[in-house]
Protein backbone atom coordinates (compact mmCIF):
# COMPACT_ATOMS: atom_id res chain seq x y z
CA UNK A 1 0.00 0.00 0.00
CA UNK A 2 1.36 3.40 -0.79
CA UNK A 3 2.20 6.18 1.89
CA UNK A 4 -0.72 8.23 0.76
CA UNK A 5 -2.94 5.67 0.73
CA UNK A 6 -2.78 4.78 4.44
CA UNK A 7 -5.47 6.72 7.12
CA UNK A 8 -3.18 5.52 10.27
CA UNK A 9 -0.05 7.05 8.68
CA UNK A 10 0.42 9.54 11.63
CA UNK A 11 0.45 6.43 14.15
CA UNK A 12 3.03 4.61 13.15
CA UNK A 13 6.27 6.15 14.76
CA UNK A 14 4.35 5.48 17.88
CA UNK A 15 4.50 1.72 17.44
CA UNK A 16 6.29 -0.78 18.89
CA UNK A 17 9.29 -2.35 17.32
CA UNK A 18 10.51 -5.78 17.71
CA UNK A 19 14.65 -5.78 17.73
CA UNK A 20 16.83 -8.71 18.21
CA UNK A 21 17.60 -7.88 21.43
CA UNK A 22 14.30 -6.52 22.88
CA UNK A 23 10.97 -4.71 22.30
CA UNK A 24 11.48 -0.77 21.45
CA UNK A 25 7.87 0.53 22.81
CA UNK A 26 8.04 3.33 19.92
CA UNK A 27 10.07 4.21 17.12
CA UNK A 28 11.04 7.60 18.10
CA UNK A 29 14.74 6.70 19.06
CA UNK A 30 16.90 9.23 20.05
CA UNK A 31 20.41 9.70 17.87
CA UNK A 32 23.63 10.01 19.60
CA UNK A 33 25.11 13.60 20.10
CA UNK A 34 28.02 14.66 21.72
CA UNK A 35 27.25 17.37 24.69
CA UNK A 36 30.60 17.39 26.14
CA UNK A 37 29.87 17.22 29.57
CA UNK A 38 31.80 14.33 31.37
CA UNK A 39 33.62 15.16 34.62
CA UNK A 40 36.98 15.71 35.24
CA UNK A 41 39.73 14.16 35.69
CA UNK A 42 38.82 10.80 33.12
CA UNK A 43 36.41 11.76 30.89
CA UNK A 44 33.60 10.08 33.44
CA UNK A 45 29.94 10.04 33.25
CA UNK A 46 28.10 12.28 35.80
CA UNK A 47 24.89 12.94 37.83
CA UNK A 48 23.94 15.51 35.58
CA UNK A 49 24.58 12.83 32.68
CA UNK A 50 22.10 10.85 34.93
CA UNK A 51 19.50 13.44 34.98
CA UNK A 52 19.68 14.49 31.07
CA UNK A 53 19.34 10.25 29.97
CA UNK A 54 16.79 9.82 31.96
CA UNK A 55 14.91 12.97 31.36
CA UNK A 56 14.93 11.12 27.68
CA UNK A 57 13.69 7.73 28.76
CA UNK A 58 10.95 7.96 26.86
CA UNK A 59 12.43 7.09 23.52
CA UNK A 60 11.85 3.60 21.47
CA UNK A 61 15.80 3.66 21.95
CA UNK A 62 18.43 5.89 23.83
CA UNK A 63 22.24 6.15 22.00
CA UNK A 64 24.09 7.88 23.90
CA UNK A 65 27.00 10.08 23.13
CA UNK A 66 29.78 8.42 21.48
CA UNK A 67 32.29 7.56 24.18
CA UNK A 68 35.90 6.83 23.56
CA UNK A 69 36.97 3.41 23.78
CA UNK A 70 40.19 3.84 24.74
CA UNK A 71 42.52 7.80 26.05
CA UNK A 72 43.77 7.76 22.13
CA UNK A 73 40.21 7.81 20.66
CA UNK A 74 39.24 10.59 22.45
CA UNK A 75 39.30 14.06 19.92
CA UNK A 76 36.99 16.46 21.97
CA UNK A 77 37.15 18.10 25.54
CA UNK A 78 35.51 16.68 27.79
CA UNK A 79 33.74 13.62 25.90
CA UNK A 80 33.23 10.32 27.86
CA UNK A 81 35.21 7.27 27.95
CA UNK A 82 34.07 3.17 28.42
CA UNK A 83 37.74 2.26 29.37
CA UNK A 84 37.81 2.30 33.19
CA UNK A 85 36.38 1.31 35.95
CA UNK A 86 34.90 4.78 37.43
CA UNK A 87 33.70 5.19 33.81
CA UNK A 88 31.77 2.05 34.20
CA UNK A 89 30.56 2.99 37.24
CA UNK A 90 29.00 6.31 36.03
CA UNK A 91 27.46 4.70 33.07
CA UNK A 92 25.98 2.41 35.09
CA UNK A 93 24.52 5.02 36.88
CA UNK A 94 22.67 6.12 33.82
CA UNK A 95 22.07 3.01 32.73
CA UNK A 96 20.27 1.80 36.31
CA UNK A 97 18.38 5.39 35.79
CA UNK A 98 16.93 4.92 32.01
CA UNK A 99 16.12 1.21 33.19
CA UNK A 100 14.14 2.43 36.01
CA UNK A 101 11.96 5.27 33.75
CA UNK A 102 11.15 2.26 31.22
CA UNK A 103 13.94 2.82 28.93
CA UNK A 104 16.34 0.87 26.40
CA UNK A 105 19.77 2.77 26.35
CA UNK A 106 22.38 1.79 23.63
CA UNK A 107 26.23 3.06 24.13
CA UNK A 108 28.07 4.73 21.32
CA UNK A 109 31.84 3.31 20.66
CA UNK A 110 33.95 5.43 19.43
CA UNK A 111 37.12 6.27 17.92
CA UNK A 112 38.32 9.38 16.32
CA UNK A 113 40.93 8.60 14.24
CA UNK A 114 42.65 11.91 12.86
CA UNK A 115 39.89 14.37 14.54
CA UNK A 116 41.99 14.85 17.51
CA UNK A 117 44.80 17.49 18.61
CA UNK A 118 47.89 16.24 20.24
CA UNK A 119 47.52 18.12 23.25
CA UNK A 120 44.54 15.19 24.06
CA UNK A 121 47.19 12.39 23.31
CA UNK A 122 50.68 13.68 25.22
CA UNK A 123 51.71 15.46 22.22
CA UNK A 124 51.23 12.69 19.88
CA UNK A 125 49.31 13.08 16.72
CA UNK A 126 45.70 10.73 15.97
CA UNK A 127 46.00 7.68 14.09
CA UNK A 128 44.18 6.87 11.06
CA UNK A 129 44.18 4.99 7.77
CA UNK A 130 46.94 6.77 6.12
CA UNK A 131 49.17 10.19 7.08
CA UNK A 132 46.11 12.58 5.42
CA UNK A 133 45.67 15.51 7.67
CA UNK A 134 41.80 16.58 8.24
CA UNK A 135 40.82 19.83 7.12
CA UNK A 136 39.69 21.11 9.63
CA UNK A 137 39.05 21.44 14.01
CA UNK A 138 37.72 20.04 17.13
CA UNK A 139 36.76 21.59 19.89
CA UNK A 140 38.90 21.89 23.20
CA UNK A 141 38.44 23.62 26.59
CA UNK A 142 40.66 26.63 28.58
CA UNK A 143 41.60 26.48 32.16
CA UNK A 144 38.47 28.85 32.78
CA UNK A 145 36.13 26.40 31.43
CA UNK A 146 35.81 28.06 27.87
CA UNK A 147 35.51 25.95 24.50
CA UNK A 148 37.79 27.33 21.70
CA UNK A 149 38.32 25.32 18.09
CA UNK A 150 41.70 24.29 16.67
CA UNK A 151 42.99 22.47 13.85
CA UNK A 152 44.14 18.57 13.78
CA UNK A 153 47.84 17.59 12.90
CA UNK A 154 48.80 15.24 10.26
CA UNK A 155 47.66 11.86 11.69
CA UNK A 156 49.79 8.41 12.04
CA UNK A 157 48.86 5.91 9.80
CA UNK A 158 48.69 2.69 12.07
CA UNK A 159 50.97 -0.07 11.53
CA UNK A 160 49.18 -3.13 10.34
CA UNK A 161 50.89 -4.90 13.83
CA UNK A 162 48.22 -1.77 15.57
CA UNK A 163 45.15 -3.28 14.00
CA UNK A 164 44.68 -5.99 16.50
CA UNK A 165 44.78 -3.56 19.29
CA UNK A 166 42.23 -1.51 18.10
CA UNK A 167 40.17 -4.45 17.70
CA UNK A 168 40.68 -5.56 21.25
CA UNK A 169 40.18 -1.88 22.36
CA UNK A 170 36.45 -2.23 20.97
CA UNK A 171 35.98 -5.64 22.42
CA UNK A 172 37.49 -4.31 25.71
CA UNK A 173 34.83 -1.56 25.60
CA UNK A 174 31.74 -4.36 24.53
CA UNK A 175 32.74 -6.09 27.45
CA UNK A 176 32.83 -2.97 29.65
CA UNK A 177 29.60 -1.41 28.33
CA UNK A 178 27.56 -5.06 29.63
CA UNK A 179 29.07 -4.88 32.97
CA UNK A 180 27.68 -1.50 32.95
CA UNK A 181 24.36 -2.72 32.16
CA UNK A 182 23.47 -0.89 28.58
CA UNK A 183 21.23 -2.98 26.51
CA UNK A 184 23.40 -2.64 23.10
CA UNK A 185 26.11 -1.63 21.81
CA UNK A 186 26.89 0.76 18.66
CA UNK A 187 30.17 1.02 16.64
CA UNK A 188 30.20 3.95 15.21
CA UNK A 189 31.91 3.82 11.73
CA UNK A 190 30.29 6.73 10.12
CA UNK A 191 30.55 10.71 10.09
CA UNK A 192 34.39 10.78 9.07
CA UNK A 193 36.01 8.77 12.46
CA UNK A 194 38.33 5.70 12.60
CA UNK A 195 36.50 3.35 10.82
CA UNK A 196 35.20 5.37 8.38
CA UNK A 197 38.71 6.82 7.31
CA UNK A 198 39.57 2.99 6.91
CA UNK A 199 36.48 2.52 4.72
CA UNK A 200 36.45 5.90 2.48
CA UNK A 201 38.71 6.34 -0.38
CA UNK A 202 39.39 9.92 0.13
CA UNK A 203 40.81 8.84 3.57
CA UNK A 204 42.30 5.46 2.69
CA UNK A 205 45.71 5.53 0.86
CA UNK A 206 47.05 2.54 1.96
CA UNK A 207 48.66 -0.28 0.01
CA UNK A 208 48.37 -3.38 2.16
CA UNK A 209 45.46 -5.50 3.38
CA UNK A 210 43.34 -2.92 5.15
CA UNK A 211 43.50 -0.58 1.67
CA UNK A 212 43.00 -0.39 -2.20
CA UNK A 213 40.35 -2.35 -2.69
CA UNK A 214 36.50 -2.11 -1.70
CA UNK A 215 36.84 -5.67 0.45
CA UNK A 216 40.11 -4.23 2.56
CA UNK A 217 38.96 -1.18 3.09
CA UNK A 218 35.87 -2.53 5.02
CA UNK A 219 38.29 -5.26 6.50
CA UNK A 220 38.69 -3.15 9.62
CA UNK A 221 35.16 -2.20 10.52
CA UNK A 222 34.22 -6.03 10.22
CA UNK A 223 36.78 -7.40 12.04
CA UNK A 224 35.57 -4.79 14.82
CA UNK A 225 31.85 -6.28 14.29
CA UNK A 226 33.50 -10.00 14.13
CA UNK A 227 35.13 -8.62 17.86
CA UNK A 228 32.16 -7.84 19.40
CA UNK A 229 29.53 -10.42 18.06
CA UNK A 230 32.09 -13.04 20.01
CA UNK A 231 31.98 -11.09 22.83
CA UNK A 232 28.67 -10.47 23.04
CA UNK A 233 26.79 -11.81 20.32
CA UNK A 234 25.10 -10.49 17.29
CA UNK A 235 21.39 -9.23 18.69
CA UNK A 236 23.27 -6.77 20.77
CA UNK A 237 25.53 -5.23 18.10
CA UNK A 238 24.75 -2.42 15.87
CA UNK A 239 26.39 -0.20 13.52
CA UNK A 240 25.84 3.36 12.19
CA UNK A 241 27.26 3.88 8.45
CA UNK A 242 27.20 7.44 6.48
CA UNK A 243 27.58 6.86 2.78
CA UNK A 244 28.22 9.91 1.01
CA UNK A 245 28.13 11.99 4.06
CA UNK A 246 30.58 15.70 3.92
CA UNK A 247 31.56 15.49 7.15
CA UNK A 248 35.00 15.00 9.50
CA UNK A 249 37.04 15.49 6.05
CA UNK A 250 35.12 13.13 3.87
CA UNK A 251 33.63 13.88 0.20
CA UNK A 252 32.18 10.21 0.57
CA UNK A 253 30.50 11.07 -2.90
CA UNK A 254 31.60 7.25 -4.02
CA UNK A 255 30.32 5.75 -0.59
CA UNK A 256 27.54 4.40 -2.37
CA UNK A 257 29.06 1.28 -2.84
CA UNK A 258 30.68 0.98 0.29
CA UNK A 259 27.83 1.31 2.32
CA UNK A 260 25.94 -1.29 0.39
CA UNK A 261 29.19 -3.80 0.49
CA UNK A 262 28.68 -3.11 3.79
CA UNK A 263 24.86 -3.94 4.46
CA UNK A 264 25.26 -7.25 2.48
CA UNK A 265 27.92 -8.30 5.42
CA UNK A 266 25.96 -7.08 8.19
CA UNK A 267 23.19 -9.31 6.98
CA UNK A 268 25.16 -12.30 6.97
CA UNK A 269 26.10 -11.68 10.58
CA UNK A 270 22.75 -10.68 11.59
CA UNK A 271 23.47 -8.14 13.84
CA UNK A 272 21.14 -6.26 15.81
CA UNK A 273 20.84 -3.07 13.82
CA UNK A 274 21.70 -0.82 11.27
CA UNK A 275 21.77 2.69 11.99
CA UNK A 276 21.96 4.84 8.74
CA UNK A 277 23.19 8.76 8.96
CA UNK A 278 21.81 10.00 5.92
CA UNK A 279 24.33 12.42 4.46
CA UNK A 280 21.67 14.96 3.69
CA UNK A 281 22.33 16.60 7.58
CA UNK A 282 25.32 17.59 6.54
CA UNK A 283 25.39 19.27 3.15
CA UNK A 284 25.33 15.93 1.52
CA UNK A 285 22.79 14.33 -0.94
CA UNK A 286 19.86 13.72 0.01
CA UNK A 287 19.29 9.95 -0.17
CA UNK A 288 17.34 8.74 -3.28
CA UNK A 289 14.53 5.94 -3.04
CA UNK A 290 16.88 3.73 -5.78
CA UNK A 291 19.71 3.61 -3.05
CA UNK A 292 16.91 2.95 -0.47
CA UNK A 293 15.37 0.03 -1.81
CA UNK A 294 18.90 -1.57 -3.42
CA UNK A 295 19.96 -0.97 0.88
CA UNK A 296 16.83 -3.03 2.12
CA UNK A 297 17.49 -5.52 -0.15
CA UNK A 298 21.15 -6.42 0.77
CA UNK A 299 19.94 -5.84 4.73
CA UNK A 300 16.55 -6.76 5.44
CA UNK A 301 17.48 -6.60 9.36
CA UNK A 302 16.62 -3.57 11.76
CA UNK A 303 17.36 0.05 9.72
CA UNK A 304 17.34 3.03 11.76
CA UNK A 305 16.94 6.35 9.81
CA UNK A 306 18.50 10.06 10.52
CA UNK A 307 19.38 12.95 9.24
CA UNK A 308 16.86 15.74 8.25
CA UNK A 309 13.54 13.61 9.57
CA UNK A 310 10.76 15.51 10.31
CA UNK A 311 7.25 13.49 11.34
CA UNK A 312 6.21 13.09 7.73
CA UNK A 313 9.72 11.55 6.17
CA UNK A 314 9.40 9.71 9.26
CA UNK A 315 6.16 8.43 8.64
CA UNK A 316 6.88 7.56 4.77
CA UNK A 317 10.33 6.02 5.00
CA UNK A 318 8.39 3.55 7.82
CA UNK A 319 5.52 3.08 5.71
CA UNK A 320 7.47 2.20 2.53
CA UNK A 321 9.74 -0.38 4.16
CA UNK A 322 12.65 1.80 3.41
CA UNK A 323 13.71 2.17 7.44
CA UNK A 324 12.23 0.83 10.49
CA UNK A 325 12.53 3.68 13.27
CA UNK A 326 14.27 7.13 12.94
CA UNK A 327 16.81 8.50 15.46
CA UNK A 328 15.85 12.12 15.89
CA UNK A 329 19.01 14.61 17.44
CA UNK A 330 18.80 18.08 17.44
CA UNK A 331 15.08 18.26 18.72
CA UNK A 332 16.01 15.58 21.57
CA UNK A 333 18.07 17.94 22.97
CA UNK A 334 15.41 20.85 23.41
CA UNK A 335 12.19 18.19 24.07
CA UNK A 336 12.84 15.86 26.87
CA UNK A 337 9.45 14.22 26.01
CA UNK A 338 9.54 14.40 22.39
CA UNK A 339 7.68 10.89 21.57
CA UNK A 340 4.59 12.58 22.80
CA UNK A 341 5.20 16.04 21.45
CA UNK A 342 5.42 14.03 18.01
CA UNK A 343 2.34 11.69 18.88
CA UNK A 344 -0.15 14.23 20.07
CA UNK A 345 1.45 17.08 17.18
CA UNK A 346 2.43 19.33 19.96
CA UNK A 347 4.58 22.14 19.36
CA UNK A 348 8.75 21.53 19.66
CA UNK A 349 10.77 24.16 21.90
CA UNK A 350 14.09 25.63 20.16
CA UNK A 351 18.21 24.54 20.79
CA UNK A 352 19.61 27.03 22.00
CA UNK A 353 22.99 26.38 19.92
CA UNK A 354 25.17 28.53 22.22
CA UNK A 355 24.39 25.79 24.90
CA UNK A 356 25.10 22.34 22.88
CA UNK A 357 28.24 22.00 24.02
CA UNK A 358 28.12 23.71 27.63
CA UNK A 359 30.70 25.13 29.40
CA UNK A 360 32.30 25.55 32.77
CA UNK A 361 31.19 29.62 32.27
CA UNK A 362 27.53 29.28 31.23
CA UNK A 363 27.13 26.21 33.79
CA UNK A 364 26.76 22.46 32.49
CA UNK A 365 22.83 22.07 33.52
CA UNK A 366 22.36 25.15 30.89
CA UNK A 367 20.92 24.27 27.77
CA UNK A 368 21.14 20.23 29.07
CA UNK A 369 18.94 18.96 31.41
CA UNK A 370 16.92 22.48 31.89
CA UNK A 371 14.58 22.26 28.65
CA UNK A 372 11.29 21.98 30.43
CA UNK A 373 8.43 19.05 29.35
CA UNK A 374 5.18 20.11 27.10
CA UNK A 375 3.36 19.96 30.61
CA UNK A 376 5.50 22.29 32.34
Amino acid sequence: MNYREREDVTKLISKSLELPAFLAPNRVFMAPMTRMRAGQPGDVPTDLMVEYYSQRAGAGLIVTEGAQISPEGKGYADTPGIYSDGQIDGWRKITDAVHAAGGRIAIQLWHVGRLTHESLHGGKPGVSASAIAFDGTVTLKRANGERYSVGCPTPRALEINEIARIVEDYRRATRNAREAGFDMVEIHAANGYLLQQFMSVSSNRRTDEYGSSLSNRARLPLEVVDALIDEWDSDHVGIRLSPMIKFGGLDDADGTDMGLYMAAALQERGVGYLHLCEPDWAEGPALDNEFRSALRKAFSGIIIGAGNYGVAKAEEMIAEGFVDAVAFGRPFIANPDLPTRLFEDLPLADVDFDTVYGSDVAGYAKGYTDYPTAGR
